[in-house]
């Protein structure tokens, strides 16, 4: 069992602290602010064991040498991290396990935000830490990456239940439900989760995590409604990853 402390750092990154009950082992899922995470866990009688990256960005990876001269945490990371000159003690794979005590994650590639982006699932407990690679009604930007990179890496996410609790790494749903609002699709699901992004922002109350099943409905990235979407947005006939990319061309172009 896994108790899971999320925590707002700067201006819209959330870090997240993970307890396994049974060994009372904690991670770090990146380090956007090390002061803030200390503080969190100092603040909970925590020690923070290890620290799992999720990709080598600086809002990401930035705190790991203060965390690790804090608590003298194990540093597991894509080599990546090390390759930008963030603190590392274990290079981690795809396509492997990581473990927390007694709890264990699968590490699944979701490159395309950056190259090397992972992510880690923990099946039993049905929750899921993503970086960057997924965000509620959205995904990441694709610095290093490419569509058909990132379209496979999101596929790899989707094999997973409905139920599975995606902890995305940034609160970015207002802009993103601004943009969904901007493609004028008939997707009755969206129309009601982009209203009610509105009302929980407006609230100052968080939207992450969301959940596998409902962005599977409603987040236009994962071609939601697809066989509507593709028509309405003139994109019958393409593959899966060129509408994803045609989809995220269109995000990054637009201004609102």
């Amino acid at each position: 069992m896994l108790d899971i402390h999320q925590i707002p750092c700067l201006s819209d990154n959330y870090g997240y602290l993970i307890e396994d009950k049974a060994s009372g082992k904690v991670a770090s899922i990146d380090t956007p602010d090390a002061d803030a995470i200390i503080a969190a866990a100092k603040a909970r009688d925590l020690r923070i064991d290890q620290i799992w990256n999720t990709h080598w960005h600086p809002d990401h990876a930035g705190g790991n040498a203060k965390i690790k001269a804090e608590f003298g945490s194990v540093i597991y990371a894509p080599k990546e991290v090390s390759g930008h000159g963030f603190a590392c003690d274990e290079i981690i794979f795809p396509d492997s396990e990581i473990s927390l005590g007694e709890s264990h994650a699968k590490i699944i590639d979701v490159s395309g935000h950056t190259l090397g982006h992972i992510a880690f699932v923990f099946e039993q407990e049905k929750c899921a830490f993503v970086g960057d690679a997924l965000f509620v009604l959205g995904c990441g930007r694709l610095f290093e990456g490419d569509g058909n990179m990132a379209w496979a890496g999101l596929s790899r996410l989707m094999v997973f239940d409905d139920d599975m609790e995606i902890y995305c790494a940034h609160e970015y749903s207002a802009a993103n439900a601004r943009f969904c609002q901007s493609l004028n699709l008939s997707n009755q699901a969206l129309a009601a989760r982009v209203q009610e992004i509105f009302d929980l922002t407006a609230k100052s109350i968080p939207t992450v995590p969301t959940k596998l099943g409902k962005e599977r409905l409603t987040n236009p990235f994962l071609l939601a409604d697809k066989v509507n979407l593709l028509s309405e947005l003139e994109l019958i006939g393409v593959s899966d990853a060129e509408a994803f990319s045609k989809i995220r061309k269109m995000k990054d172009e637009f201004r609102g």
